[in-house]
């Protein structure tokens, strides 16, 4: 038995075999980029036809490599915060605009929840442009359109698939639109967003499993009979990947963006914790959340500086990053891409600081992924005033891996937490695995000698 992952991020889509106890199958892995379109309005926006038919071609690799073969489950990790108008067939009617959009804006004249506090306890989010409490009377008027539905992009490509666009609790959290411990659509913030229940999916059960619609059994033959976990949102998922599925540990994951979280149980109708004013929370699965910040500069912001300052690759640009001397003067603020809630910040908002004639372009992106680390060290203290003892902290994904300089100067800002890193940089597709695993104990049964602790004996291993 074996386990597909799925990865539908921002700039690519991926499929990834897993072994039954979510350890990688070698060569069982295919990638199509998937970039949003950006300009300097603020816009990010994506082709959900086009990024359907990204992962279709990532399938169609798979099942011809034979890597498809034994599938027993079928678990998806997925961008938060997307949204995408459809009419009453399902056709997109516009693109998809993602978390990286930074145009929403309320409606003139329109107001926010009556009492703001509250309903941050209650949604974990805010009356702000990344929730669909804002983007969705937005895209109303900046369409002309009248959508039928609003879906987030897990729920238009599993819907194609397998013909059910019902969303799971982790990828409605993250629309502002759940309430978090009743495990409904919130009246309140439903008001905000203009929308009646029939213009939102249904929130898939507890025990929610998909099929693949006949026309792609035939096409995949060896996921005939595959078993399809609700997605859950990338963050959360970081987070199991990375072994981070409790209080004591808190993860920072940089990708394509970065972010700090930590894991919390907390069943469905269960009272939450008290919910500093600068976190959100969402929701991992029906029994734990997920209390964190994130940034709209990770990996985005590296690579944006490597290329437009021309700077080395690999071991090259490491080994001239070790040179810079720890108290360089450069001083940055990194948000070249603007805020992430509650911050209201626009695109553009990025300063160099501290510079002369004699600072060199490796400088410069030394102070950029110093401002990276120094804001998530502070994030990092608000979250651990939520428990009772400091965190250790575990590094992951593709960009932390990708860089030692990075990781030894998260060491330095987060000091004196211990501090790990994975080395697995697939830790979403990872963490996606595992939650499926946990929510479908019977299919690890099945696999070869297969148990339902065997699932903890796949997480990575955390090198100093």
């Amino acid at each position: 038995m074996s386990i597909l992952a799925l990865d539908l991020g921002t700039s690519s889509v991926r499929g990834r075999g897993l072994a039954d106890a979510a350890a990688p199958r070698s060569g069982a892995h295919a990638r199509r980029k998937a970039g949003a379109a950006v300009d300097d309005d603020g816009a990010a926006t994506i082709d959900a036809a086009a990024y359907l038919a990204a992962l279709v071609e990532c399938l169609d690799e798979l099942s011809a490599a034979g890597r498809l073969d034994g599938v027993a489950l079928v678990a998806a990790s997925s961008q938060w915060h997307s949204v995408l108008p459809v009419d009453a067939a399902g056709v997109p009617l516009g693109p998809l605009v993602t978390w990286l959009d930074t145009r929403p804006a309320p409606r003139p004249g329109a107001g926010g929840p009556a009492d703001a506090d509250a309903f941050h306890q209650r949604t974990g989010a805010w009356w702000h442009r990344f929730y669909w409490t804002v983007k969705l009377p937005w895209l109303r008027a900046a369409s002309g359109s009248a959508p039928a539905r609003f879906l987030g992009l897990p729920e238009y490509v599993l819907g194609e698939l397998l013909g059910d666009a019902s969303m799971s609790v982790s990828q409605a959290s993250g629309t502002g639109l759940l309430d978090i411990g009743a495990l409904t659509w919130d009246a309140e913030a439903c008001a905000l967003a203009g929308v009646h229940p029939g213009e939102l999916p249904t929130l898939t059960p507890r025990d929610w499993q998909g099929r693949l619609r006949p026309e792609y059994a035939r096409r995949w033959p060896a996921l005939h009979d595959a078993v399809w976990a609700p997605p859950t949102g990338d963050g959360a998922a970081s987070n199991v990947g990375s072994g981070c599925e409790d209080p004591t540990r808190a993860a920072v994951t940089v990708g394509t963006s970065a972010a700090v979280r930590l894991v919390q149980a907390a069943p469905g109708g269960t009272p939450l914790p008290p919910l500093p004013h600068t976190l959100w929370r969402y929701r991992v699965d029906h029994d734990r959340i997920v209390t964190g910040t994130a940034y709209s500069a990770g990996g985005n912001l590296y690579e944006w500086a490597r290329r437009e300052l021309r700077l080395p690759e690999g071991p090259a640009l490491e080994e001239a990053l070790a040179a810079v001397e720890p108290g360089h003067v450069v001083r940055a603020d990194p948000r070249l891409g603007g805020d992430r809630p509650p911050g209201l910040a626009p695109a553009g908002s990025g300063v160099l600081a501290g510079m002369g004639f004699a600072t060199s372009a490796v400088e410069i992106l030394a102070g950029l992924m110093g401002g990276v680390c120094r804001m998530v060290a502070h994030d990092l203290a608000t979250i651990e005033s939520t428990v009772d003892s400091p965190a250790k902290v575990v590094l992951g994904g593709g960009a932390a891996a990708a860089s030692g300089w990075w990781r030894r100067r998260f060491q330095a800002a987060l000091a004196p937490r211990s501090v790990t890193h994975v080395t697995n940089p697939e830790v979403g597709a990872t963490g996606a695995a595992l939650v499926a695993l946990r929510g479908f104990p019977q299919i690890v049964r099945m696999g070869e000698g297969g148990s339902s602790g065997s699932a903890r004996s796949g997480q990575p291993q955390y090198p100093s």
